[in-house]
């Protein structure tokens, strides 16, 4: 296993940073429904985990949305590591364009 692990700022109230970052799992899901099998997603206050699994390899994290950040920390199977720096900035990306 391998640790990804974000930080990504914002500017917004931590309830509007909240909405937009759970829309950014549901964008993901809707986008990727070809790859991504068995999303699921639990919040408790500004904390979330979530899993799924993209061909055959299963991924999982935690989100938390702060007053001005959104920390995500996910752990990536050995061989989806591999792969890592661009399923960061991919994951970046959205989260920036949502929170912008």
């Amino acid at each position: 296993m391998s640790d990804l692990n974000l930080n990504i700022p914002h500017n917004l109230s931590s309830e509007e940073a909240l909405t937009r970052i759970k829309k950014l799992l549901t964008n993901l899901r809707e986008e990727h429904k070809d790859l991504i099998d068995g999303a699921q997603e639990q919040w408790e206050g500004n904390s979330g985990k979530f899993g799924f699994s993209v061909k055959g390899f299963d991924l999982g994290g935690v989100i938390d949305v702060n007053p001005s950040s959104v920390d995500i920390n996910a752990k990536l199977p050995f061989a989806v590591s591999f792969f890592k720096g661009k399923i960061a900035q991919v994951i970046t990306d959205k989260a920036k364009e949502l929170l912008a």
